[in-house]
């Protein structure tokens, strides 16, 4: 980490003063600092009257939803009023993806179908998603350069917030060529290593 290049603050602060249509990305060294992050992500949404959207594995869904309840989120009433929506990543990728390639419409309907189920809570929505980290696990490069670009025409459009993670093992093996052109689809990064919870690294992603 060099820390001359990264801002530092609360994780609270960062993620409650974060602006609608920011992207941000995490690349992430273990299961620890992105559950921190999501926790963090989460939280600090519902605690600001938004709708959060998560879309992961439902190993990262069922951990993510023990902490939040630690935290006594009632997320099962959460659900039933949208302030609280998930969806499983392999479901969520064969909704929209045709020959390996994020279709454009098929996501799109994809994408407002969810922010719209979110929005009957709230107007401010926050989304989570690690399908682009499933599509780069695969090999798919092109494709996860394509759905981040779509992701960015709906923070756009729909003025919501959006957060995507890798996990470093994901630009092994080659892959690592791609990780400036990944964080330059984004208007955020934060530091993906080993820190206190409560803490958050930060910079511009194209720094």
């Amino acid at each position: 980490m060099e820390n001359t290049t990264w801002k530092h603050t609360n994780i609270q602060a960062f993620w409650q003063n974060v602006s609608s249509r920011e992207h941000v990305v995490q690349i992430y060294e273990n299961e620890r600092v992105i559950l921190d992050s999501l926790e963090g992500f989460a939280g600090t949404g519902f605690l600001s009257g938004n709708s959060v959207v998560i879309i992961a594995s439902d190993e990262h869904i069922d951990a993510l939803g023990l902490r939040l309840r630690m935290h006594g989120f009632d997320l099962e009433q959460m659900r039933k009023t949208g302030e609280y929506v998930t969806r499983d990543v392999e479901s969520s990728l064969a909704a929209f993806l045709r020959n390996d390639l994020p279709d454009e419409r098929l996501f799109m309907k994809f994408a407002n179908d969810l922010l719209s189920q979110a929005k009957n809570h709230s107007l401010h929505v926050r989304a989570f998603g690690e399908m682009v980290s499933e599509l780069m696990k695969r090999g798919n490069v092109e494709a996860t350069k394509r759905l981040e670009e779509l992701w960015n025409k709906v923070c756009e459009k729909e003025n919501i917030c959006l957060f995507c993670a890798y996990p470093e093992a994901n630009f092994a093996n080659g892959n690592h060529v791609h990780v400036d052109h990944i964080c330059s689809l984004h208007t955020k990064r934060i530091g993906g290593w080993a820190k206190p919870s409560t803490e958050i690294f930060y910079r511009d992603a194209g720094e």
